[in-house]
């Protein structure tokens, strides 16, 4: 069920001009059911796929726009965005590459473009999980270049300041309470210990809840990041796999796992609308559907610019 369409209609902005609904409607009018009936299947597979596909969305688009440059492996002058330590812990590229098979077997070559594709996974993956359903904009167009300093310089750390969060989703033409409810993203998945240990160690920061510090002291029990596995990891919140309210609970209840999801909680500019999504999912939701519109329609590749990959992993 789509929600709010006229208000998301709206949202066309400069950036995202040639941007339509029902881009494909001709050209590949099975598109949608091809990129979720792909995901779902992966779902089955791998509970937690879906969070790392919203996430795989979020660094694609902060990186020059939603453009698929996080996919592009080393070749030549591209440096692979996966190098940056800011991406450390983004997984499943390869569902998106069993959809894009998928979609040129029903469709054919050249048609549907991988930034497209990966925008649409990330809607899916938080509408699957529970979240809103809603229409996005397509015909974005992919990226010939990327590069893995672009992404250390673009991809904000789970330290960053919320002035400085805040300056990033303006940028996008996010208001303050889309900038907040764009962080709802973090009720799916997981964190990693490497991304908590400063508040953990040598002494807890005093945003923490005592009792949920001693439980992540358990589950990330080693401080210096050298010695820190990988795959050492603690839910964002305790609904990891549902798409809803709860991060924004937890984060009034000094549960917030990361620096800025504490910060979001205690700023006097984003914990009004902090407190208003713990309260009301419904509002939530609608605000997200905005956020995310705007997240993947800013700087995006258009018209003449940019190709649409063959192979998402490389340039044509």
């Amino acid at each position: 069920m789509w929600v709010i369409l006229a208000m998301v209609l709206t949202l066309a902005s400069s950036s995202s001009s040639q941007l339509s609904f029902g881009f494909y409607k001709k050209s590949c009018p099975g598109l949608e059911s091809t990129v979720r009936s792909t995901i779902m299947s992966s779902l089955f597979g791998d509970p937690t796929a879906g969070a790392a596909l919203l996430r795989l969305s979020f660094h694609d688009c902060q990186v020059g726009g939603c453009d698929a440059s996080i996919l592009l492996n080393n070749k030549g002058s591209i440096t692979s965005e996966m190098a940056s330590d800011r991406n450390f812990g983004v997984r499943e590229l390869a569902i998106i590459d069993r959809i894009k098979a998928a979609v040129d077997a029903q469709c054919g070559g050249g048609e549907v473009s991988c930034a497209d594709i990966v925008a649409l996974a990330g809607r899916d993956a938080a509408a699957i999980a529970g979240g809103p359903d809603f229409p996005i904009q397509l015909g974005r167009r992919d990226a010939t270049f990327a590069s893995n300093r672009a992404a250390d310089a673009a991809l904000p750390p789970p330290t960053i300041s919320v002035d400085k969060f805040l300056d990033i989703f303006r940028a996008m033409g996010m208001s303050i309470e889309e900038s907040v409810a764009i962080m709802g993203a973090h009720t799916l998945g997981v964190g990693h210990c490497l991304n908590i240990v400063n508040r953990l160690y040598p002494t807890l920061d005093s945003n923490l809840n005592p009792f949920y510090a001693a439980r992540l002291r358990i589950s990330c029990p080693v401080s210096d990041p050298r010695f820190i596995l990988n795959t050492t990891t603690v839910m964002n919140d305790f609904t990891s796999l549902r798409f809803d309210n709860r991060y924004y609970q937890e984060v009034s209840s000094r549960l917030g796992l990361f620096s800025i999801d504490a910060a979001l909680g205690q700023d006097s500019r984003t914990s009004t609308a902090v407190a208003k999504f713990a309260q009301d999912q419904n509002q939530f939701f609608q605000t997200y559907i905005t956020a995310y519109q705007k997240l993947t329609a800013h700087k995006v590749l258009t018209g003449s610019s940019g190709q649409i990959r063959k192979n998402c992993r490389y340039v044509n």
